[in-house]
């Protein structure tokens, strides 16, 4: 059995523990216009769990109170299919934060979003959108028929209107694996992605980000029908990098799912692996409270630490 605060142990390594709180990621709600094979959520068009406009206010209420916020970072479901996620992103950027919409790119077709890209200019959102590769097969294949060439689409739309075009207005896209095994270094696969999206398409974006496969929901099911779940668990655990833990995103973020219950991680809100304490958006006077607290570990950690370390930023070491 993987034991993460045991191989932490081994490394010289204190148990891990929060520092001070300058990142809430924010989970809106599990809504999608897509269902990918490899979505740790297991979003879809299906779901129906949202953000209400009180847990909204709730947390406009927090964010009003905590003395340091770097960043807000809106994830999903896709993110824009929340109808609080105008004013989310409207009261962090009047607090001076910086916003990250993590688009699906495709929800930029869909009906009610016509004016989504003016908005987030208007907001100054920078854009992190997923593409787990350049190549048509690839991405249909993880994200269903017709994905990329809409995606493809979007990228053009966002940088019709100054996204990944130097303006300051920054376009990132995210890969992941397709299977099971780790990234590989994300500058040269960036070298790889500007090319041929610039050759193909004319395309541009700012930089790339690498994300490992965490070994939950959909992607952990996919490998257990496939009978590779302990070799992914073996690689994850024999690639373990003590230098990616100093960097982990834990440390200084908090992840708030759609209900306002509070996790160490998005990969521990998705396994429903609360606070140590419990404690919710209604218990805490500031997210500054949030600072020093033991951060909850399982299995999945290792995935975070392997290689060159993975987080919802990109690689760490």
């Amino acid at each position: 059995m993987l034991d993460f605060q045991t191989t932490l142990r081994d490394a010289g390594l204190p148990p891990l523990e929060a520092a001070e709180l300058t990142w809430l990621q924010i989970n809106v709600g599990k809504l999608c216009n897509q269902a990918c094979h490899h979505c740790h959520v297991d979003a879809g068009p299906r779901r129906t769990e949202q953000m209400t406009g009180e847990t909204a206010d709730e947390l406009i209420r927090l964010m009003e109170a905590t003395p340091r916020l770097d960043l807000v970072d809106l994830t999903g479901g896709a993110p824009e299919m929340n109808p609080n996620f105008r004013r989310l992103v409207r009261a962090a950027r009047g607090r001076g934060a910086r916003v990250i919409d993590r688009c699906n790119l495709t929800v930029l077709f869909e009906p009610g979003q016509e004016d989504l890209i003016d908005f987030l200019v208007q907001e100054r959102v920078e854009v992190v959108a997923s593409m787990p590769c350049y190549s048509e097969a690839n991405v249909d294949k993880q994200r269903g028929g017709g994905v990329f060439n809409k995606s493809i689409g979007g990228i053009r739309k966002l940088n019709e209107s100054g996204y990944g075009r130097g303006t300051g207005l920054k376009l990132d896209l995210v890969y992941n694996p397709g299977g099971p095994f780790l990234p590989p270094p994300a500058k040269k696969l960036e070298g790889d992605y500007k090319k041929r999206l610039f050759d193909d398409f004319g395309l541009h974006f700012d930089e790339l980000i690498t994300i490992t496969n965490m070994p939950i929901k959909r992607f952990r099911h996919d490998l257990q029908r496939s009978g590779r779940l302990a070799d992914y668990n073996q690689l994850l655990l024999d690639s373990f990098n003590p230098a990616t833990v100093e960097g982990l995103m834990c440390r200084s973020l908090i992840s708030i799912s759609w209900d306002g219950q509070l996790y160490d991680c998005d990969f521990n809100q998705m396994l429903e692996m609360p606070l140590q304490d419990g404690r919710r958006l209604g218990d805490l006077k500031s997210f500054s409270d949030l600072a020093g607290r033991p951060i909850v570990t399982a299995p999945h950690c290792f995935g975070c630490t392997a290689g060159a370390g993975s987080s919802c930023g990109g690689s760490i070491d």
